[in-house]
């Protein structure tokens, strides 16, 4: 058997990349911790108003659809 350096075999090269890929996870999960807290959004009360009509067009596409034969 010759005694020179040898070549990384398969077994080296898949434990130092699942030793990468483990440790890039792990930043990834500890990256969070340090975020501010989230903010609640106030739409106000332009946002929030009522935009919906029943105009006369509405009211003929739920009929001729067959949404009046649901109502009990």
């Amino acid at each position: 058997m010759s005694t020179g350096p040898s070549k990384p075999g398969r077994r080296r090269f898949l434990h130092v990349f699942g030793a990468a890929s483990a440790s890039a996870g792990l930043g990834a999960a500890l990256v969070p911790v340090g975020a501010a807290p989230a903010q609640a959004y106030d739409p106000g009360s332009e946002e929030t108003r009522a935009r919906y009509r029943e105009t006369d067009h509405v009211k003929a596409f739920y009929r001729t659809n067959g949404y009046e034969t649901l109502k009990k």
